[in-house]
């Protein structure tokens, strides 16, 4: 049973879409989408031993198919514990990589965490207080880890 976690929608300050705005060109965009994909996968290695969840194989897929708003969601399997991360492609920012890198690895961290309440009970009613406590977590995760760095 595959179990559909939402939808972070954390829009950091370095984070714009641009409708209007052109896409980078072609080799940019893959480039900085080969990047952001080695940085995601050896970011979801440190942050899966720290939360200790080693036990879960856990993918991240760069996305452009994300609600407008979005930066990503995860979707898992208790009973195989497996999981997928949908994160925003880095083409549909408007920022620098350095930029999309941190909310990239923000959204990992935040995805991790609702994976880690995978026990708790869930709700349409506690969805909201989930989503605000799981944010509260990941952010300070992070600005300890960044502090650290």
């Amino acid at each position: 049973m595959w179990t559909r976690v939402g939808v972070f929608v954390l829009c950091s300050a370095a984070v714009a879409f641009g409708q209007d705005a052109p896409p980078p060109p072609f080799e940019a965009a893959a480039g900085q989408r080969q990047i952001a994909q080695r940085f995601v996968d050896q970011r979801l290695a440190v942050w899966r031993e720290r939360l200790k969840l080693q036990d879960w194989a856990i993918s991240v897929v760069l996305t452009e198919k994300l609600p407008h708003g979005t930066l990503g969601a995860i979707d898992w399997d208790k009973s195989k514990r497996t999981a997928t991360i949908f994160a925003l492609d880095p083409s549909a920012y408007q920022a620098p990589l350095d930029a999309i890198l941190d909310d990239l690895e923000l959204t990992v961290v935040h995805e991790l965490v609702h994976l880690d309440l995978t026990a708790l009970p869930r709700g349409q009613a506690s969805r909201g207080s989930e989503e605000r406590a799981v944010s509260g977590i990941a952010a300070a995760l992070l600005g300890l880890d960044r502090k650290d760095r």
